[in-house]
């Protein structure tokens, strides 16, 4: 069958069985009010997590997880903010960009320059980029290069790519294509049509292409001669199968055409009469969720899905969307929207009123009707509507051929509006109920209590039989709620939380042991049970016939909201609760124990968000029907019910000490045998983990736990820290709970903390052997130490007697003979013509000697002693010598030199010396120096003369044995006390290179007398 017949086929087929399919479905659109950051989206996508992925024309990239979105932009990383093509595997999410590609890794991004990226197809040879100019490959080995196929290939716009298990086939600016490979080693490349090519899908063993502007190819895969062309839609910009056998094709000027996959007939449109606010559509996905995701330009993004409500707004014929009240009578259902006036919904359609008078102009806040089918009305500050109708006679003439004038009677409905207000006597204009009965009419004002009265229409007059205010036992006059019970009491709330009822024009107060300032809003009566719907205190309970002890109506699940509007049965024995979030539905048992809650708000349907107080009713076919502050939703009861997937959990971030760990692939590592090997130091490790429900964002609960602890509770933070953790190896679990309290799989992730050097068992055993043998060695220290310990004894003996011996020769040595024989001579010689001198001399010499034999008896004296002596030893030498020289003692110690012990007579040899083989050789006014300073464990001192230097005058003149072994003595007494080398003679050099003198120092241990 060549392709004409076909085409011929198609169009009978295609405008002979078209469809529109009456099917419940809704839009709920987010834009930029919500936080998108660009209302032209050109591709979408869903991660393995759940996360939806918009790429923009300008506002960059966005995630959305059913509430909030999070952007990224060419301040993030990004390449460009204008992205045409999304593509996700494992961890990474690949961005096509009019600059090129941009790979998300975490929250970083990796760019590569190519020409604009459309489409993006991933195969096992690499990532293939469709862009502007050919296509291009991405694999991690190679990075982004141009792949050459054909020649006109590569210089065309491709625009879509797929693959048929045996062959590709590219959509381009210039045509569609069928390859063997893509590359040039492809043996197999064939040019199918020339068109502007779009988008390309294979299906059932066909591949459908879509041209821009001349409709979509159908063809066989085994026999390309059997195709067929769809000459409509056009403009089409991506084609996606959905619904099994559904072909959504997505244009530029009118919405989404759906064309079933078998006869390819049309199912329906979605376009601005359905509720879409602009044509022009770029991508459809599906969710894990079974929803439909729109990418539009201009218009955001739209969810697109299937329930059992349908909404009514300004958009579907409502005057207004904020829905005050709503009531079903005999010819229809009735609401009030804003200050719009009354509407009338039946199956013919919607029917504003007429706004005939300024009572329409108000807030209608209460609708109902009466036994004869009028309706009433209540308003804030415009009193009541009383809408009469009533059925009359009236006279129809016709004529006929013979001039005779026939009447006949018909009868014709006629509506009058009546308003009864403060101006006909009715106490107050501001009415919150109406309920109208058959003897009498009651009305709840806001202010000036119940009114009971009655109103005669044919002669506008109005009765008001009693009003019940605070004279009559109402307690507040803020009256919030009134309902007739089935026992013809009239049951009242207000707004302080007072509840009563009235039987017999006597008024009944009742105690409900709610807190004081609760306001009861809704009163319901189901069987033989109450139900108060308050503000903020949830829904109470109790027994009608013995309402005095209510009780929180509570059970295995919580409602969504305490503050309840609205309180309803449907004919199914489900509670239906209004609140500021929407809608739940609850199930109770015989006991009124809650078993399950069904919540429903804006992205399950329930578009009209926040209710508005008593605005519900039921129909007789047992729709329900809500007033909201965003339109009316009427829910139709349906047997078919959407089977909840359980959720899936995922780790989506591992910190150590509060820094991501982003060298982890969390995917490889979670549930895995793999172990996380951690420092004695990294003691502090978090985890943050995520379940994404596009539906019911808000409703996810989170546990967890560690090792074998038990579960923790079930919260809504989805993250975990731990501080201080034990050494060794753990488990980190965690699961979650979607909103029907279906539990995940557990995730599990483990580490090990390496334990300190200190506590591993070979350190402990190896510190245990060293510990044993350190005893071992002990003991054979000890026994040799008893064994030397004689031995030992025996050289100290000898050491004393050699250090006795010394003391002895320096004794002997302390006073040179010499030096008294010249004292002497010198006395001797002063005697005649310096006696002043030689008196002096004496003194000194005397009190020397004295002070020379005191100490020598001594084992220690004290520094400022040793001193003394020296002084006096000086003053000797000075006035005995021939040459003058000047002596200074410079004493810098802590603690002072009457605290320090040292021992005697140890210094005096080298003052000698210096004195006698320093000062008195050389040529220069001799200059003497004697210093004493300490350190924290040693006194040291230093002797310092200007002479001709020791050297020289030992080079001059030979050592006496006198000398030779004074110096040898003192040298092995001071290493005696203070070990080897401690003396240190050197000579001082001038400048000039000359002898400048001789520095004797050396140091001992620091003793104290304390």
């Amino acid at each position: 069958m060549n392709l004409l017949i076909r085409y011929g086929l198609f169009l009978l087929s295609f405008f002979g069985t078209m469809h529109l399919a009456a099917q419940n479905n809704q839009f709920r659109s987010y834009n930029i009010a919500d936080g998108l950051p660009q209302s032209e989206v050109h591709d979408i996508l869903q991660d393995e997590i759940g996360y939806l992925w918009l790429g923009t024309q300008g506002g960059g990239l966005a995630n959305f997880d059913g509430e909030t979105f999070e952007v990224w932009n060419e301040s993030n990383g990004l390449l460009s903010n204008y992205i045409d093509a999304l593509y996700t595997r494992n961890d990474s999410l690949f961005v096509g960009t009019m600059k090129g590609l941009s790979i998300k890794i975490k929250n970083n991004f990796v760019n590569y320059n190519t020409p604009q990226i459309l489409h993006m197809y991933s195969s096992k040879k690499g990532l293939f980029l469709a862009t502007k100019k050919g296509v291009y490959n991405y694999s991690k080995n190679t990075t982004v290069k141009k792949v050459s196929i054909h020649e006109e290939i590569d210089k065309s716009e491709i625009n879509a790519i797929i693959f048929d298990g045996n062959h590709y086939w590219l959509a381009t600016n210039e045509g569609l294509w069928k390859l063997s490979e893509l590359n040039h080693t492809a043996t197999d490349i064939i040019k199918i049509e020339e068109n502007n090519f779009k988008s390309v899908v294979y299906h059932n063993n066909k591949i459908i292409a879509a041209t821009f502007d001349d409709g979509v190819f159908v063809m066989d895969v085994d026999s390309l001669a059997n195709r067929f062309l769809m000459p409509e839609p056009y403009r089409i910009n991506a084609m996606s199968i959905h619904n099994t056998d559904e072909l959504w094709i997505a244009t530029d000027n009118d919405g989404i055409t759906v064309v079933e996959t078998t006869k390819f007939d049309e199912v329906k449109r979605l376009n601005k009469s359905t509720g879409l606010v602009t044509p022009h559509i770029r991508k459809i996905i599906d969710d894990d969720n079974g929803n439909l995701w729109i990418a539009t330009s201009v218009g955001g993004l739209y969810k697109y899905f299937q329930n059992d409500f349908r909404h009514y707004d300004q958009r579907s014929g409502l005057r207004g969307n904020r829905i005050y009240a709503v009531h079903n009578a005999a010819d229809g259902l009735w609401l009030s929207s804003s200050e719009a006036g009354l509407t009338k919904i039946d199956s013919l359609g919607i029917h504003p009123l007429p706004n005939d008078n300024s009572f329409f102009d108000k807030k209608i806040k209460t609708i109902t009707s009466d036994s004869k089918g009028n309706i009433w009305a209540g308003s804030d500050n415009r009193g009541l509507l009383f809408r009469e109708t009533k059925t009359v006679d009236s006279l129809v003439f016709s004529s006929s051929e013979t001039f005779l004038i026939q009447i006949d009677t018909v009868s014709v409905e006629r509506t009058t509006n009546h308003i009864i207000d403060e101006s006909k006597g009715f106490p107050s204009d501001w009415v919150r109920t109406i309920i109208a009965e058959e003897d009498f009419t009651w009305a709840a004002t806001y202010g000036h209590g119940i009114v009971k009265f009655n109103y005669y229409s044919d002669r506008d007059s109005l009765v008001v039989r009693k009003t019940f205010t605070k004279q009559n036992g109402i307690k507040d006059m803020s009256i919030k709620g009134m309902v007739k019970a089935p026992d013809a009491k009239l049951w009242y709330s207000t707004q302080n939380g007072h509840l009563g009822y009235i039987e017999n024009d006597k008024v009944t107060n009742i105690e409900t042991g709610l807190e004081q300032q609760t306001a009861i809003g809704t009163i319901l009566f189901h069987d033989d049970t109450i139900y108060l719907g308050t503000s903020g205190k949830g829904i109470w309970y109790a027994n009608s016939t013995n309402p005095e002890n209510f009780q929180q109506l509570k059970g295995a699940k919580n409602i969504s909201s305490n503050n309840i509007y609205q309180l309803i049965f449907d004919n199914q024995g489900f509670l239906w609760a209004g609140s500021e979030r929407g809608v739940d539905k609850i199930e109770l048992n015989s006991t009124n124990q809650i078993v399950d809650v069904y919540h429903f708000g804006r992205n399950d349907g329930f578009l009209g968000l926040e209710t508005c107080l008593n605005a519900v009713d039921k129909d007789e076919e047992g729709n329900l029907w809500f007033g909201a502050i965003y339109g009316l939703t009427k829910h139709m009861p349906s047997k078919k019910k959407k089977t909840a997937v359980p959720p899936s959990v995922y780790f989506t971030g591992i910190e150590e000490r509060y820094k991501n760990i982003d060298s982890l692939v969390l995917k490889d590592w979670t549930n895995s045998k793999k172990v996380l090997q951690l420092t004695p130091d990294q003691t502090q490790i978090g985890f943050s983990f995520r379940t994404v429900d596009i539906d019911h964002p808000n409703a996810i609960a989170y546990r967890t736990k560690l090792d074998d602890s038990d579960w923790s509770p079930w919260v809504k933070e989805n993250k975990q820290n731990f501080a201080g953790l034990a050494y060794g190896a753990h488990t980190f679990s965690a699961q979650s709970r979607n909103y029907r309290w279906q539990e995940s799989e557990p995730i599990t992730f483990s580490f090990f903390i390496d334990s300190p050097l200190y506590q591993k068992d070979w350190f402990q055993w190896s510190v245990l052997a060293l510990a044993v043998l350190i005893l071992l060695g002990i003991g054979l220290f000890y026994i040799r130490k008893i064994k030397a310990k004689s031995k030992a004894a025996q050289e100290q003996l000898k050491t004393k007697n050699y250090l006795l011996t010394l003391e002895q020769k320096a004794l002997q040595l302390q006073m040179n003979p010499h030096f008294i024989f010249n004292v002497l001579n010198g006395v001797k010689a002063m005697a005649g013509n310096k006696p002043e001198k030689m008196d002096a001399t004496i003194n000194s010499f005397a009190i020397l000697l004295r002070e020379t034999l005191q100490n020598s008896r001594k084992e220690h004296i004290s520094l400022d002693q040793e001193i003394k002596a020296l002084r006096h030893y000086v003053e000797v030498e000075q006035l005995m010598a021939q040459k003058p020289f000047e002596c200074s003692f410079n004493v810098n110690t802590d603690p002072d030199a009457e605290e320090i012990l040292i021992p005697p007579m140890l210094i005096q040899p080298f003052v000698e010396n210096a004195i006698r083989h320093g000062i008195l050789k050389g040529e220069r006014a001799g200059e003497l120096e004697i210093a004493f300073t300490t350190t924290k464990s040693h006194l040291q001192c230093s002797i310092i003369d200007n002479g001709m230097g020791i050297f020289r005058s030992q080079n001059e003149k030979p050592k006496t044995d006198h000398q030779s072994m004074a110096l040898t003595v003192t040298k092995e007494r001071l290493e005696s006390i203070a070990g080897k080398n401690t003396l240190q003679i050197s000579e001082i050099k001038n400048e000039d290179g000359s002898i400048g003198g001789t520095k004797i120092s050396f140091k001992i241990p620091l003793l104290t007398d304390y």
